[in-house]
C-alpha cells in the first residue's frame, strides 16, 4: 500500500540518540508539531555492509537537509541497545560513530508492518501443517518524505543490495518546496534554479518549446 498523498501513520516508536538516550518518536508529530519536513529512511540491520555507507551519507548531508527545514530520522527493527553499540563503533570498523540524528528501534515491527516494508512471507510446512516465516523479517531500504502537514509526498523502496542516492532526496525536497511556494509543477530532471511550469496545457507547451 502506498502512502503517497496520505497522512503518515500517527504511531510512536522507541528510538536511540547518539548520546545513548532512549527516546520515543512519533514521525507524524515530528513533522506537524515542529512545522518541518521529515526524511525517514529505513535500512535492514545494524552491523551490516551497505547500511553504514548510507547512514554516513545522510550524516554528511545533514546540514543541507537542515537548510531545507527537514529533519532526518533513520530506522530499523534492531533494538535501542544494538543501535547504541553501533553508534559507538568507529567508522573504520564498520560502525556509525559520528551519526547525530535519531534512529528508530521498531523492534515490535509495528510501524514497519503498517508501512508494509518487511522482507517477510509465510508458508505452510506440508509435513507439520505449521505456518513458517520466509525471509529475514527486516525492513527493505524504504524512504519517506513527509511534509509539514504530516502528508507523504515521496516514498521509495529499494531491495537490500541497493544503496540510495542522498542527493536525489535533496532534489525532491527542493522540488516540493518550489511547488509549495510558487504553485508551479517541476518537470523531468528539474533542479533548483531551473525553469518550472504552470500545470496547464499552455504551460507545458511553452516549456517543451523552449527546452
Amino acid at each position: 500500500m502506498s502512502f503517497v498523498g496520505k497522512k503518515f501513520p500517527n504511531l510512536t516508536v522507541d528510538a536511540m540518540s547518539e548520546m545513548g538516550d532512549n527516546l520515543r518518536i512519533n514521525v507524524y508529530k515530528e513533522a506537524v508539531e515542529n512545522n518541518k519536513k521529515v526524511l525517514l529512511f529505513w535500512y535492514p540491520k545494524d552491523f551490516t555492509f551497505v547500511c553504514p555507507t548510507e547512514l554516513h551519507a545522510f550524516q554528511e548531508a545533514l546540514g543541507e537537509f537542515e537548510k531545507r527545514n527537514t529533519t532526518v530520522i533513520g530506522a530499523s527493527c534492531d533494538t535501542p541497545e544494538v543501535h547504541f553499540a553501533w553508534l559507538n563503533t568507529p567508522k573504520e570498523n564498520g560502525g556509525i560513530e559520528g551519526v547525530t540524528y535519531p534512529i528508530l528501534a521498531d523492534t515490535h515491527r509495528a510501524l514497519a508492518d503498517r508501512l508494509d516494508i518487511l522482507d517477510v512471507d509465510y508458508t505452510i510446512n506440508e509435513e507439520t501443517d505449521e505456518e513458517e516465516i520466509i525471509g529475514g523479517n527486516v525492513s527493505y531500504r524504504a524512504t519517506y518524505l513527509i511534509d509539514e502537514d504530516g502528508k507523504v509526498f515521496h516514498e521509495s523502496i529499494n531491495d537490500m543490495p541497493l544503496g540510495r542516492n542522498v542527493q536525489e532526496f535533496l532534489r525532491l525536497i527542493d522540488a516540493y518546496a518550489h511547488v509549495q511556494k510558487h504553485g508551479e509543477v517541476c518537470p523531468a530532471n528539474w533542479e533548483e534554479g531551473k525553469d518550472a511550469m504552470s500545470a496547464d496545457r499552455k504551460g507545458v507547451a511553452e516549456y517543451l518549446s523552449s527546452h
